[in-house]
Parts: structure tokens; sequence; C-alpha cells
């Protein structure tokens, strides 16, 4: 299988010269993850962003042949610690039941002030099984 890139049309896609997502094998790596909504807005809202932030990041593991059940780590770097049950509790009503390796790392700040969470994640896609054998002309 060849390399394999995902898009999400965030500037900063071309301007720093990275992809939303890289499918290399069964590997997936879906790079950090803002709450931006297309028309450049931000909720204010944490645990929205949160939400958001996991839309983008599980459309571009979609996209690549993935889904949720494929995530194996993903990480959470937060700016305000007091945000950590909310964006915790997005968490786990996205991967509550896959139970990824997580990480939440509080940090001094985000690329944009208004971003108060961005994500990560990992994931493992295995082969798909070989279909049936055509068995009619033995």
């Amino acid at each position: 299988m060849t390399r394999q890139h995902a898009r999400s049309g965030s500037p900063f896609e071309d301007r720093i010269g990275f992809s939303r997502a890289v499918r290399d094998g069964e590997l997936v790596a879906v790079s950090g993850t803002a709450p931006v909504w297309p028309d450049g807005t931000v909720d204010p809202d944490v645990a929205m962003q949160a939400r958001r932030c996991w839309l983008i990041a599980l459309a571009a593991l979609t996209e690549l042949g993935g889904g949720t059940r494929h995530v194996i780590r993903t990480r959470q770097y937060i700016v305000d610690p007091a945000d950590a049950d909310a964006i915790g509790a997005v968490h786990g009503e996205v991967f509550g039941n896959i139970r990824p390796a997580s990480t939440m790392v509080v940090v001094a700040q985000l690329l944009d002030p208004r971003w108060r969470v961005e994500v990560e994640l990992d994931a493992i896609i295995p082969p798909a099984p070989p279909g049936p054998r055509n068995t009619s002309n033995l």
C-alpha cells in the first residue's frame, strides 16, 4: 500500500506543510486537531470544542479507511486544568467502549488563544481479510 494523506482544509496545512492525517500501511497518525468550524469560528464552550476536535480527527481517519474501533492512542492538549473533566467526559463519550491509551497534557497555550483543547490520535487498521475464494471453476 502506498502512503495516503487526508486533508481537512485547514489553512495551516499548506502554510506549514502537513496533512491532517497520514496512513502508511496499517498505521494512521492524525495531526494535532483544533476546534475550528469551516467558517473559522470557535465555540467558546470547552466540551463543544472537544467534540469538534474529535469530529475532525475521526473524519480524517474515516477518509483513510478506519473508524473509532481502530484508535489505539489519543492525546489531548489543554490550556486550563479546570477543563480536564469536561474534555475527559467528551473523550469518554467517543472512546468509552474502545479504551485507547490516552494522555492529557496541560500546555501554556495553543496556537490560537480561542482554542482550549487540541487533540491527536493514532490508529492501526488491519488489512482486510481475503474475500471468499471463487471455486466455481474447480
